[in-house]
Formats: C-alpha cells, sequence, structure tokens
C-alpha cells in the first residue's frame, strides 16, 4: 500500500513539474542564458550553446500560446547566429533561420518580429544572397515603420546599395582591361595542397576573432560620437594622426582593434555634417581592423568599451562646443537648426536655456516589472511628459525629450541628444527595482566610482550588464570623468532629491529618503552638461507598485522634479549675480 502511494506521490509530482507556468520556465533558463553569456571561456564547447537552444526550444514546443514563446525563439536564434562565429558552418544560420520564420509565421505581433526579420536579412547577407536581404529588410521598412530597427535597416540598404555600385564599376572596369579569350583556353591553376591546408588554418583561427557588425554614428558642429558594434568584447590601442605641417592640428583620431575581422574589405562613410569629416574601418591587417575618424579641429576626445553588447564608443567634443555654451548660442536641433532661436533665459545669460529628459528603457526594453504586470517604460515615460509640461510653463526653456513614444533606444544614444543639442542639464528618470521587495523609497544618482554594492547591482541592472562588466568600467571612469560636470552633477542630485522627497511626503508622509548616491551608468557617461538619473520609487514594492499605477502619485513625482530643477537654476542665478 505504502509502495503505491508513493508512486502516486511520485505521479504527481512529476506532472506538477512537468506543468511549471512559461514565465517561470523561462526564467530559469534565461538566468542560465544571462549566466553563459558573461563567460567568455565556455563559447568554445559547442554543446553548452546547443543544451541552452534545446531549452528554448522546448519552452517554445511546450508553450506555445505563453508570452514567452516568442522570446524563446528569439533567443534560440540569436544563440545560433553567435555560435556561428565559432562554428563558421552555414547549417547554424540556417538553424537561426528556421527560428525567426518560425516567430513571424507563429507570432506576427511580438515585439520582437521586426527584430528576427532584421536578423533574417543579416542571415542572407552572411549567405552571400544580396538580393534576399534587401527584399527582407525592405519588407520590415514596410511592415513595420515605426520600428526602433529601422534606422538601421536603412544604413544595411545603404550599404548594399554602395557596395552593389562599387562591384559593378569594377566590374565594367575589369571587362574593358580583360584580354579576348574562350573558356576553353583559360584553366584557373590548382592551388598547391600546403596552401589549401594554410587558407583552413587561417580560417579556422579566425573563428575566434571579434567581428565588426555595424558602423554607428551622430554629429552636430561641435560634437560627435560614434559607435563601433562587435559580437564580443575585444582589446584595443587608439592614438592621433596630425597634420605634418601642422602638429597642433589633428586630422584623425585611429583605433586598432587587436583580434578582430570585419566582414567587408573595409566600410567608410562620408558625412561632412559637422566637426566629423568622415569614418572609415578596415581590415589593417590579417589580425587587426582600424577604425579612422577624420575631424576637423578638435578640443579633445575620449574612447570608451561598453558591454552586452560589446560596442566601442568614440566621442569628439569639437574646439566650439564649450565657447558656444558660454556665449548662449542657442541649441542646434538636428532635424531644424534654422529656426532654433535662443530662450529668454539663454539671452539674459542665466545658463540653462535646453534641459533634456529622458524616459528610461522603451520599445522592447520594458525596464523593471511590477508582481501585476505594470512596465518601468510605461510609467516613466507619463512621468516625462508630465514634467516636460510643468517645466514649459513655469521655467520658460527648451524642454527636450529622448523619446516621445513606446520606442527602444541605446543607453549611448540617450546622451548624444543632450550633447548635440548643447543641453544645459540631462536627467534620466528610472523606476527602481530590488531583490529585497520590502525595500522602498526615492534617490537620486550623479555619475562616479562606487564601492556601494547597491549602488553597483543598481548600475548593473540599469545598464544592461553583469556587476562584473560595471567594476571593469571603474577602471577606465577616471579618464572618462576628467571632463565631465562631477560636482555641479552632485549640487544637481542633491536639490532634486530634496524637492522630489518633500513633494511626496506632503501626500505620502512615509516616503523614505534614500539620499544623494553615486555609480557609474552608462546613460550619463560622456554627458557635457550636469546629469542625474532619478529612481523615482520601488516598482518592486507592492505599496510604491500601487501608487505609481496612479496618475496623482506621478503627477506628484513630477511637481517635485520639477522644484527640483527650479530650484537648481534659482541657485545658479544667485551665484552669477
Amino acid at each position: 500500500m505504502l509502495g503505491l502511494i508513493s508512486v502516486l506521490l511520485f505521479s504527481v509530482r512529476l506532472q506538477a513539474e512537468t506543468k511549471l507556468p512559461a514565465e517561470k520556465n523561462y526564467a530559469e533558463i534565461k538566468a542560465r542564458y544571462d549566466q553563459f553569456m558573461t563567460k567568455s571561456d565556455s563559447w568554445g564547447q559547442r554543446y553548452k550553446w546547443e543544451n541552452l537552444i534545446k531549452e528554448f526550444d522546448s519552452l517554445a514546443r511546450n508553450y506555445p500560446k505563453s508570452k514567452r514563446a516568442d522570446d524563446a525563439l528569439y533567443l534560440s536564434g540569436g544563440l545560433y547566429m553567435s555560435l556561428y562565429n565559432y562554428s563558421g558552418w552555414a547549417s547554424d544560420l540556417q538553424q537561426a533561420g528556421k527560428r525567426y520564420n518560425m516567430l513571424l509565421k507563429g507570432y506576427e505581433l511580438s515585439r520582437l518580429a521586426d527584430d528576427a526579420l532584421f536578423s533574417l536579412g543579416e542571415i542572407a547577407l552572411k549567405l552571400k544572397d544580396e538580393k534576399r536581404a534587401r527584399e527582407l529588410w525592405q519588407q520590415l521598412l514596410h511592415d513595420f515603420p515605426q520600428s526602433d530597427m529601422r534606422e538601421r535597416t536603412q544604413s544595411c540598404l545603404l550599404r548594399l546599395a554602395s557596395s552593389e555600385a562599387a562591384k559593378n564599376s569594377k566590374k565594367s572596369q575589369i571587362e574593358r582591361k580583360k584580354p579576348k579569350t574562350t573558356k576553353a583556353q583559360f584553366q584557373p591553376p590548382e592551388p598547391p595542397a600546403a596552401e589549401v591546408k594554410s587558407i583552413s588554418e587561417k580560417n579556422s583561427s579566425r573563428r575566434d576573432f571579434s567581428r565588426v557588425l555595424d558602423l554607428r554614428h551622430w554629429s552636430s558642429p561641435t560634437y560627435t560620437r560614434v559607435v563601433i558594434d562587435l559580437d564580443r568584447e575585444t582589446q584595443f590601442t587608439k592614438g592621433i594622426l596630425k597634420d605634418k605641417l601642422n602638429s597642433k592640428k589633428t586630422k584623425s583620431i585611429y583605433l586598432n582593434l587587436a583580434d578582430t575581422v570585419i566582414p567587408e574589405i573595409n566600410r567608410e562613410l562620408p558625412i561632412n555634417d559637422g566637426i566629423l569629416q568622415r569614418v572609415k574601418v578596415s581590415q589593417f591587417n590579417e589580425k587587426t581592423v582600424r577604425a579612422v575618424v577624420h575631424v576637423a579641429d578638435i578640443d579633445h576626445y575620449k574612447i570608451f568599451a561598453l558591454s552586452q553588447p560589446p560596442r566601442i564608443v568614440i566621442d569628439v567634443i569639437g574646439g566650439g562646443y564649450k565657447n558656444s555654451q558660454k556665449s548662449g548660442q542657442p541649441p542646434v536641433s538636428l532635424k531644424d537648426e534654422k529656426t532654433a532661436l535662443p530662450s529668454l533665459a539663454q539671452q539674459l545669460g542665466l545658463g540653462v536655456g535646453t534641459i533634456v529628459l529622458d524616459a528610461g528603457h522603451g520599445g522592447k526594453d520594458p525596464g523593471a516589472i511590477s508582481a501585476v504586470g505594470a512596465q518601468e517604460k510605461d510609467i516613466v515615460l507619463d512621468i516625462t511628459k508630465r514634467l516636460k509640461a510643468l517645466l514649459q510653463s513655469r521655467l520658460n526653456c527648451q524642454v527636450v525629450t529622448t523619446r516621445e513614444s513606446d520606442r527602444f533606444i541605446p543607453l549611448e544614444e540617450r546622451t548624444v541628444v543632450a550633447n548635440t543639442r548643447k543641453a544645459d542639464l540631462f536627467i534620466s528618470i528610472h523606476a527602481n527595482a530590488c531583490r529585497n521587495r520590502r525595500v522602498n523609497g526615492v534617490e537620486t544618482y550623479f555619475l562616479n566610482l562606487s564601492t556601494d554594492e547597491e549602488a553597483m547591482e543598481l548600475a548593473a541592472l540599469e545598464n544592461a550588464t553583469s556587476t562584473k562588466n560595471i567594476g571593469q568600467l571603474q577602471s577606465i571612469l577616471n579618464d572618462l570623468m576628467q571632463n565631465s560636470k562631477i560636482k555641479e552633477s552632485s549640487r544637481l542630485a542633491s536639490c532634486v532629491q530634496q524637492s522630489l522627497v518633500k513633494q511626496l511626503r506632503e501626500s505620502y508622509c512615509d516616503v523614505n529618503d534614500l539620499g544623494v548616491k553615486q555609480a557609474p551608468f552608462y546613460v550619463l557617461i560622456g554627458a557635457q552638461m550636469p546629469s542625474i538619473l532619478v529612481e523615482v520609487s520601488f516598482i518592486s514594492n507592492k505599496q510604491e507598485a500601487q501608487r505609481l499605477a496612479t496618475g496623482e502619485y506621478r503627477q506628484k513625482i513630477a511637481e517635485g522634479l520639477a522644484d527640483g530643477l527650479e530650484k537648481y537654476i534659482n541657485e545658479i542665478k544667485l551665484a552669477r549675480l
């Protein structure tokens, strides 16, 4: 009898275990995936990739109607694409494509559909099918006009067009020069066996190299940011090339990426829209890719690496950047430079004419999620819009937002908005989260080194990376922050924190003041003005999540932030009288 009961209990337990909710199952697999992606020493073992792929495939197969089936298919396809970088096997690309197609056919309304379509274009290009890649990317632009992949897709199509034009031109030149010969007369020589072996070994060794995936840039008359996207992290050296006739004038900045290859022979972008003249990335030698940024007269530049996804950022500040800020020139709009007029505050020389507000996360990145499914990206966007309206009515200054809708913006692009607009203040707005759901309160951060474990974990969360990578980032922050407004940012953070707590406590007396802190946030790196990141409440805390769900609480937050900014600006005015 006891044996029968044991069998029945085991059967019930087995059934329960095989019917785990998709969300919990996905979270467990995703945790293993995140851990694996931070351990590069495991990437050379194929079976580890395949084990994760099988787990994601199993989830999509067992829970096809769940909200995580499309996520599982997308990550499974991404793993196969990453695995191709090591194996070089076309079959890995085909397997990735199979999963992206399953996502598109079975989950056409998925937020990842446009990403899957873009990846299919990349696969087609890797398989030397430029026509198919063009068709897929054109389909993406047609089917998803509001996609966050739109700019990247357009850039890929432009490169395809340029490449095709160059090939046609070269082909016509060869045809004109080629001597007339018959097919029977021409027999290409067979390469020696030793040569075949050396080529094979060379290709095999290159599987362990980093690959350049994309080249992005933003530029204004006095500020430029260039981003080189890679498939994995790599070491690099940097330097400047000067005009031999005038050694004081920098002609170009170069960056050598070790053990890296670029799929094309070279990639060059003629720009000429500010201090940035052109960018060229080419295979310098078998093991090195060289990026050269050709610029006009500059003040200084910074180069730093970010992770997950791996990319290298090059910031160039023009010689006129500081002068234009001091002289109160109007901020330059990237869309309409002619109509950008100086605000009243700028005309009076009060120092704050443009404020950039950054609503954290967005699009495919929901940020933190509450127990009932509320998403950080939606909450902070609403708060940002409320704050913008308040500032415009109170301060009579220009207020710019990094996003006005639910769209994804890379962290490095958000700072670009502030720098290209020559903003005087930059405020990034977020909702906090903690593994301990009892933690509550508001806190404000400015960019600096940190030894606080909780601050480091929060920075890792907001940066979408690991605490290990945050620790590595701190080692280069000393150099990065030499031109940052650390003291002004600290002062701004204090004004905002005090005013936010005061405003909230008028209606919610139990609001916890967690104070002003410092941490290395990607979104603040490179900002040329006082900049802060505000965590307005904990979405992971039940009470604060309920409050954040109400318009009344979000309005109070906006009013507190506006009070703090107004207080800071008034202090600047008094200091300058």
